[in-house]
Formats: structure tokens, sequence, C-alpha cells
């Protein structure tokens, strides 16, 4: 038999290329198929949920979660599996329950104290802020431009009553005003009885409105019938009995209907501003009692009430603004004075602990619960309203329990590792 010729290196190459370009185009036809091939269903037709990705997870660092398997970064633990859907599961799932002889719980200082029903109180301290009452403010303006001849009110802060003369105008339009008015006062008396009494009634009518809407009281209106020679100057009065809190005028001036050469607030009642933290909210409802004590005044209460809760909060300090008012009769409560308020709700009964007790998780609270013969179970609570060092228990606990005040940091630590280390058993 005579040997097969060796192929040469040319025809080897060429057949290698060929196989390679087939098992390519057998590659893209399958990827092909697979890719145009539909999302595979179930019985009911639904689409089949793809599969999540397994997530890593450090037992002593819940922070440190990874896709993949490596040792810890901060530890250098190995990263377990975490369960589910890659969470972390709640916090009693990170807490294991733990027993610990009497002895260890003396050197750690360990103590514990019973649930207990108590009285929620619905006080509410807070600093508060004199402010005016913006209700009790009044701009005193002209209707009528004019020159200030002399001035009765000529500094802040000055109290002036109701009615009490401020400044002096004088304005020829006021002038010419009162002339027409006697004019026609004139021609309604010389008119009378005749046919044309209507018409001049008509045009006295005109002229006293005129003059009324320039604030020209009564009084002035009697005295220039009375007398018939018109005024000089109109006397502008305070609209209202307070204080002085803006003075824009000066003798000579000449002011315009567009100025506002004073403005009188009435001090007799005042607002006391108190910022509410959103947990505090329920303890400030409109309507409820306040009382106010002051440095200045010591030994004296003031008495008040909220009026107000901003609807808004502001969302720097995350606090609501409560409006608080305030008999003022004396003038002790002045504006941008401070003092503690005191805000006396309405109480009720609860089950409270010592606020020591609670653990904060970030995402929950957690209490120790002991159970007798040095065993101590982890709980999640959910918490209420504090009060001083109470805090009130809204589920999870039941009266007469016992929980941990002392040492529960060192509890939660032991309780974590144990629960780590069960976790990576399994």
């Amino acid at each position: 038999m005579m040997d097969e010729p060796i192929e040469t290196m040319p025809h080897r190459t060429s057949r290698i290329r060929t196989l390679g370009l087939v098992a390519l185009g057998l590659v893209v036809g399958i990827g092909g198929t697979l890719l145009l091939r539909p999302t595979p269903k179930d019985a009911h037709g639904h689409e089949a949920s793809v599969a999540k990705k397994q997530m890593f997870q450090c037992p002593m660092h819940l922070q440190i979660i990874v896709d993949h398997q490596t040792p810890c970064p901060i530890c250098g633990m190995d990263l377990v599996p975490m369960e589910g859907d890659g969470t972390s599961g709640t916090s009693t799932d990170r807490h294991s329950a733990i027993t610990i002889d009497l002895e260890r719980q003396q050197l750690i200082g360990l103590r514990s104290e019973k649930v207990t029903e108590g009285s929620i109180s619905g006080e509410l301290r807070a600093l508060g802020r004199v402010a005016v009452d913006e209700t009790r403010v009044r701009k005193v303006n002209v209707k009528v431009e004019g020159f200030v001849e002399k001035l009765f009110v000529d500094f802040l802060g000055k109290p002036v009553a109701k009615g009490a003369p401020l400044f002096s105008l004088y304005s020829p339009e006021f002038v010419s005003a009162q002339r027409e008015y006697l004019l026609a006062l004139k021609t309604q008396k010389a008119l009378a009885g005749g046919t044309l009494e209507s018409s001049g009634g008509d045009l006295l009518e005109s002229a006293t409105r005129r003059l009324t809407l320039w604030d020209v009281p009564k009084e002035a209106m009697e005295q220039l019938e009375r007398t018939g020679e018109p005024q000089r100057a109109l006397t502008l009065r305070s609209p209202i009995a307070g204080v002085v809190t803006a003075k824009n005028v000066v003798e000579g001036a000449r002011i315009t209907p567009a100025d506002v050469p004073f403005e009188i607030t009435d001090l007799g009642h005042v607002w006391v501003l108190v910022d509410v933290y959103e947990p505090e909210l329920g303890r400030a409802r409109v309507g409820t009692p306040a009382a106010m004590t002051l440095q200045s005044s010591p030994g004296k209460t003031y008495k008040g009430r909220v009026a107000f809760v901003d609807p808004v909060m502001d969302p720097k300090t995350r606090t609501a603004k409560a409006r608080l008012e305030f008999a003022n009769p004396a003038g002790e409560l002045r504006p941008e004075m401070f003092g503690e308020v005191l805000l006396t709700g309405q109480g009720r009964t609860g089950v409270v602990i010592p606020l020591d007790a609670v653990l904060d998780t970030g995402t929950s609270k957690v209490v120790f619960v002991f159970l007798g013969d040095g065993k101590f179970e982890p709980r999640e609570v959910t918490v209420g309203t504090t009060v001083g060092e109470k805090v009130e228990i809204r589920s999870g606990l039941k009266v007469g329990e016992k929980v941990v005040v002392r040492a529960n940091f060192l509890i939660d630590s032991e309780s974590r590792l144990k629960a780590a280390l069960a976790h990576m058993s399994r």
C-alpha cells in the first residue's frame, strides 16, 4: 500500500480557516435563535421571572454589600450570601437571643427595669420669641398731596391714643375742596323751596363726599359749616391706640398718596412664635393653653393659647412655627424678647420604659427583653412620645416584662455576632 501524500501547509491553513468559519456560523446562528426566542412563560401564560443576582454581605459590617464573594475591606471576614432578594432582613433578623450568666451580668454592669404603665404628658416646653401681632398694625397715609406743617408725634416708640393728632398737612387741593363745599352749601340755601333745590343738594352731596374720602373728620366739617372759613391745614389723626413703630416724615416735607408717613402698632396683644419639631406637633394644637415666663419678670407667668400652627414645615430645621396669642395690657411683653413657653396639652395613659433601653438600628427600634435564667431576647418595638427620661411604647412590649437599660450596647454586639456566626454556619 502506498502512503497517502502529506498535505502541504497552504492546504492545511485553508482547511482550518474553513472549519473556523463554519463553527462561527453555527455560534451566530444559535445565538441569534436564542436572542429571537420569546421569553419563557409559565403555565398561566405569564413571563417567568429571571433569577436575581446573589448579593454578599459582611456579618459584622452590614453596610458592606457586594455582588461577589470577597473578604470584608474593614475586618477581613469572608462575606456571606444574603437571603431572599438581597436585603438584609429586619432588625431582629440580625440579632439572636443570647444567654449571659449572673457573674458576667454583674461584671458588665447589666441592669434591667420593668415595663410599666404610666401617664403620657401632653406638655411641651420650648423657647418662644415675642413678635408683633400683624393684625394690629396700621399704616397712616394721605389721600391728597401736600406739605407737612407741624409734627405732633416726632419720635419712634411714642405712645399715642386713638384719634390723637399726628401731623398737620397743608394742601391747596384741600383748601379748594373746602371752598367748593361752602359754595355748594350756599347754593342749596339759596335754592331752598324752589324748583332747582334738588340740583343744589346734589352739588352739596358731591362736595361732602370728596372731603370725607380725604379723611376729613366730622368735627372739621361741622366747624367749616359753622364758621364759613376754609381751614389752612388738614390734621391727620391716629386710627388706633398704640405706639409709633415707623416714622418717615419731618416738618416741611412734601408727601403724596404713595407715601406712608407713620406706622402705628397696638401692643396690647402680641404673638409668641415657637419652633415645634416634627415628632412634637401633636402637642401643639390650636386652642392648647400656653404659659410663658421671662427672665425680666421672675416669678410671673403670662397666660396665652395656641392660635395657629404653620401648615408647612421648614425643610432646613424640620420645624413648624406655632403662633401663640398673649394679652399684654401693661406692655411687659416686648417684641424680640425670649421666654420659656410651656404648652399644656391633654395627657393619656400608655406603656413606658426608660429611654436608654431603646437601641436605634437606623431602620427600626430594638430592645432586649430579659426572659429569666440569664436569657435575653431582642425585640423590635414601635416608640411614641418621649417624656423626659421615659419613652412611650406603642407596640412590642407588655406591662410587667423586663428590659435591659444598662450595658445593652454590649448585649447588642454579642447578639449581632451570634446571629452572624449562625448565618455563616448555614
